[in-house]
């Protein structure tokens, strides 16, 4: 999965500086607007290695921040499950919300908190929580009604046995989901970067976004589709043992 993530975002990459240098030769538009291949390469050359610890300064933050979602949208998702007046309220709340811009709040985040970490990491984790909750609200609110029948009838159901049964069958979903949000934690934590920080990739396409160097932007746009295909190959490859894990026969055992 790892392999295939990689060459997935080259073949598109490549794809993507072909038609600029098609829109290019047929306009006939200068460096400037658009490199060619050797400014291409030789910004590269300049540029990659620098980018790479932007891109590995942004990963920290996109990391923790996507932890920090994921912990929250399981957290509010086992307590919304219920059909209760609670779980009603958490479940249309998370639906109002997610219908609002988070882009929008961060200038507010960034003049109550400053441009530094902190404002990075909540807003990587506001842009990344907030469809993983509507997922896991989805998937924790639906009944095992063929299994849960058997232990409610039993008198053996608790909530921890509940939360576990859903999980489990629902572990396809749950695993794309968590190797999903990797990008929205990516795209989250670039935005803040963008709009006011002094670090980062998002940064560094600031600057060159304002210095109009369109082949630095490409550069660093590589750089980080490289890493975050790293980082969601190695998600899926996590996802898919655990899968294995929790499928294996284990001696007749249920759960």
């Amino acid at each position: 999965m790892l392999f295939r993530r990689i060459y997935q975002f080259l073949i598109v990459y490549c794809l993507g500086v072909t038609g600029l240098l098609a829109i290019k030769y047929a306009t006939g538009l200068s460096n400037y607007v658009i490199p060619d291949l050797t400014l291409l390469f030789d910004t590269a050359r300049r540029m990659l290695t620098g980018y790479f610890f932007d891109v590995l300064n942004t990963l920290s933050v996109t990391v923790l921040g996507q932890m920090v979602s994921i912990f929250m949208a399981f957290f509010v998702g086992i307590i919304g499950r219920k059909s209760s007046w609670l779980g009603s309220f958490i479940k249309v709340m998370a639906y109002n919300i997610q219908a609002y811009p988070i882009v929008a709040l961060a200038p507010i985040i960034f003049i109550l908190m400053g441009d530094g970490f902190l404002s990075r990491l909540l807003i990587a984790s506001m842009i990344c929580y907030f469809p993983l909750l509507l997922s896991v609200l989805g998937i924790m609110a639906s009944p095992i009604k063929d299994i849960e029948h058997f232990y409610i009838a039993t008198g053996r159901m608790r909530w921890q046995l509940e939360v576990k049964i859903r999980a489990f069958e629902n572990l396809n979903k749950l695993t794309t989901v968590i190797a999903g949000s990797a990008t929205l934690a990516m795209a989250g934590t670039i935005v803040a970067e963008f709009i006011a920080a002094d670090q980062g990739v998002g940064y560094s396409i600031r600057i060159a976004l304002y210095q109009s160097d369109l082949a630095r932007i490409l550069v660093a746009l590589f750089s980080i589709g490289i890493i975050i295909s790293v980082y969601q190959g190695i998600l899926e490859t996590v996802g898919e043992q655990i899968k294995t894990k929790w499928f294996a026969p284990k001696g007749g055992e249920l759960l």
